[in-house]
């Protein structure tokens, strides 16, 4: 591993929101660009928009909880010519504003920022009511759409001023809770790459926001098994880097997927659509199977639903024993 990604098995690492990122990733972009403008349907806070909004009032629309507003004004925004950020839960967008999303921003190809926060079961104690699973699936299926989602918060910073230079709608992921922090200043990042963060040679561990990290940590565990994982990092779920999976899958021959949301059409869905086509292998899905969260400790939710670092090492011999 390059020193442009750190991984710590010990759990040493600092840790940040992901949220943090896009907040400071904001602030910088409305710096740079007077058209860049931002609107929030009643959670500055919670999504980290706060800093853009003390910071640039007269840049900043605040919509209240009407998320349906909040994203048709988003695209009306974009007509005339700006920039336009639009943040809230991702429970609420795209949950409850897919449909206004598809019509003004989607059909029209209208270059709106969607970020939709406290997404995955980290969530935590709020529940299954606030913990967006199926954000990943409603957005890739989407013409036009860009989806994204950062492993950490120093990438989501990287990600909010890219966003703020392409021409197509964005929709980005962010978690609640304590992220660690796995790449640096020297990291890089575009919109469309993935990233071969280990290489192996034994088995494929493709997965994307927060469990990159648990994919690394496995990655790191499976060598005591004397199984050499490739870890690839897919912050950009939409459009799909098949070259960099294809040629990561034809060396390994086995691959386990790893996302905080349903397997159903998330990156799981993505690589299994992108295999059976172009190059059929062994592959397990590490995701939400087929139903909803529970309030608890965003650890501890992990873990028993299986979205964690020994689940990945599990799924990785299962693969690996199938070739």
């Amino acid at each position: 591993m390059s020193d442009m990604y750190l991984v710590d098995v010990s759990g040493n690492l600092t840790s940040e929101p992901i949220r943090k990122g896009f907040g400071r990733g904001l602030l910088e972009a409305g710096k740079r660009w007077d058209n860049v403008v931002a609107a929030c349907a009643d959670l500055t806070d919670s999504t980290q928009m706060s800093l853009f909004a003390e910071e640039f009032p007269e840049r900043y629309i605040e919509i209240g909880v009407a998320e349906q507003n909040l994203v048709t004004t988003g695209s009306g925004l974009a007509a005339m010519g700006k920039v336009p950020f639009v943040s809230s839960y991702a429970a609420f967008m795209p949950g409850r504003c897919w449909e206004q999303i598809r019509t003004t921003i989607c059909l029209n190809d209208r270059p709106v920022k969607l970020i939709g926060s406290h997404a995955g079961v980290s969530v935590g104690p709020d529940g299954a009511t606030h913990q967006m699973l199926e954000d990943l699936a409603l957005m890739r299926v989407l013409p036009n759409m860009v989806v994204l989602a950062p492993c950490d918060s120093v990438e989501a910073e990287k990600a909010t001023l890219a966003m703020a230079l392409d021409k197509r709608p964005n929709y980005m992921r962010l978690a609640r809770e304590a992220t660690p922090i796995i790449t640096t200043d020297k990291t890089p990042f575009e919109i469309g790459p993935a990233y071969v963060l280990t290489e192996g040679a034994d088995v494929s561990l493709i997965a994307t926001g927060t469990m990159t990290y648990q994919a690394l940590v496995a990655a790191e565990e499976l060598k005591k098994d004397g199984i050499q994982a490739e870890v690839v990092h897919v912050p950009t779920i939409k459009p799909l880097d098949a070259g960099t999976i294809l040629a990561s899958v034809r060396k390994t021959g086995a691959v386990v997927t790893a996302e905080e949301g349903q397997i159903v059409g998330g990156l799981g869905g993505a690589i299994a659509e992108l295999l059976s086509e172009e190059q059929p292998a062994p592959i397990k899905r590490i995701g939400m199977r087929d139903r909803f969260g529970e309030s608890g400790a965003p650890d501890k939710l992990l873990e028993y639903f299986g979205l964690d670092a020994r689940h990945i090492r599990l799924a990785a011999h299962s693969v690996v024993d199938k070739k």
